[in-house]
């Protein structure tokens, strides 16, 4: 489509610029509550809200304090939480067992939030960073992230979040077959319903720090993960990968980071008309934040700039840790 206008002073584009009901009416990208999801960190405990010093606003909740987070969530209508478990360094192994044990951190804040709101969908994070002794994504051999010995860990970690009431998964690692692996295992076992978010297009980031710090992996972190992470020059590949994770079975896809990588966004959902998400990362909302704890840019109409810049990208949704306070503004109109 080639857009068409009359030569100046016919066109005077400032005319549908004038008044609010003006601007209105030529808006073409809209933000709603129903595109967010929350990222949330859970923890051990009991009535513990523990803040993340790099996340001004961000807190490690205990599994009862997480519940009424997915409760505040339903009653703004944002449709979606994502658990990241904060695990105790006592039980992060070089084979990372906790990840698959059934009455593990998240998986008992999925039972949990499920029986208290059912109606909110629960997201997981598949990885096993959490819990690895060695801070990876993936098991370790002699300074070498294993591939498919590391499936064969993903899909049993995938098989009990599902068995927990997972909604969603959303394998985060970056293994080569991974999608598959799991497809074939949850519709094996039944669980032919639940949804797989791949983090298809996953950079090697800067931006992750303040996650890091959030989830405890920061100190436990050897190396880098530029082996299985894409480099930050590429987009191309990006292409590649989502239409691998979609042929293999993904339902949704993401790219992360977020805002550094709009022009991912866009081609991914041109070239293939998924549904298509951005994280907006750690790294991301502590910039802002900073930015405007410091008073040097207006907090709010950054952030929702920042979200809406994802719609015009082409996202159909975005996670994001501005969620509760994105959906207080929006639904005031």
């Amino acid at each position: 489509m080639r857009p068409i206008s009359a030569p100046a002073p016919a066109a005077r584009f400032r005319r549908m610029r004038r008044t609010p009901a003006l601007r209105a009416l030529t808006q073409q990208h809209r933000l709603g509550i129903g595109d967010l999801i929350w990222p949330l960190f859970v923890r051990d405990g009991t009535g513990l809200r523990e803040p993340v010093p790099s996340m001004p606003g961000v807190d490690r909740l205990s599994i009862d304090l997480i519940v009424a987070a997915a409760e505040e969530a339903a009653q703004l209508g944002i449709p979606a939480i994502c658990l990241f478990p904060y695990t105790d360094p006592a039980l992060k192994t070089a084979g990372c067992e906790e990840a698959w044990n059934p009455d593990n951190l998240a998986n008992r804040a999925i039972r949990a939030i499920k029986a208290a709101v059912p109606d909110v969908a629960v997201m997981t994070d598949v990885a096993l960073d959490p819990y690895n002794a060695h801070g990876h994504d993936g098991l370790v051999r002699d300074g070498v992230i294993l591939n498919d010995e590391t499936i064969a860990a993903l899909v049993r970690m995938s098989l009990v979040q599902a068995e927990a009431g997972a909604d969603i998964l959303g394998p985060s690692d970056m293994m080569d077959g991974r999608i598959g692996a799991m497809r074939a295992a949850l519709e094996g076992a039944g669980h032919k319903d639940v949804a797989i978010l791949s983090y298809a297009a996953k950079y090697a980031s800067a931006f992750y720090g303040p996650f890091r710090d959030a989830v405890g992996a920061t100190g436990a972190l050897k190396g880098d993960k530029l082996t299985y992470q894409m480099h930050p020059g590429n987009s191309d590949e990006a292409l590649r990968l989502v239409e691998r994770d979609l042929r293999e079975g993904a339902d949704m896809v993401m790219v992360k980071p977020g805002m550094p990588y709009l022009d991912i966004c866009r081609r991914v959902k041109d070239t293939f008309g998924a549904p298509t998400y951005a994280y907006q990362v750690s790294g991301e909302y502590a910039m802002i934040q900073a930015a405007a704890g410091h008073g040097w840019i207006d907090g709010d109409r950054a952030m929702m700039e920042s979200l809406l810049g994802f719609k015009r990208a082409g996202c159909d949704g975005i996670l994001t840790y501005f969620a509760p306070r994105a959906a207080r503004l929006l639904a005031q109109g």
